[in-house]
């Protein structure tokens, strides 16, 4: 989602998902910047140090970086965590866990 979907879609309290894998991408810091002026919650991916993104983020958000240089480990992580979050949702949704 871009920052002009946050800002239209946005609501304080609402989350926020982001990824970037070298934590530098600037369409995933604006869109970080405009989900805290609406009082959102971000859950950011990264990889290797974090970037710009991990030292943005608020202590009510969640960071969940992958320390790996290459790109590819880090995309295949990122879609591991994508698949357990889901996975999550789903047993909580349909289990009522």
């Amino acid at each position: 989602m871009c920052s002009k979907q946050v800002r239209a879609r946005g609501r304080p309290g609402g989350g926020w998902f982001g990824i970037s894998a070298s934590g530098n991408s600037a369409n995933v810091i604006t869109s970080i910047e405009v989900a805290h002026e609406r009082d959102m919650q971000v859950i950011a991916f990264t990889g290797r140090d974090g970037g710009k993104i991990a030292a943005m983020l608020k202590d009510s958000d969640i960071l969940l970086n992958v320390p790996h240089p290459r790109t590819a480990r880090i995309q295949e992580v990122h879609i591991l965590l994508i698949h357990a979050l889901c996975d999550c949702i789903d047993t909580m949704l349909l289990e009522g866990v």
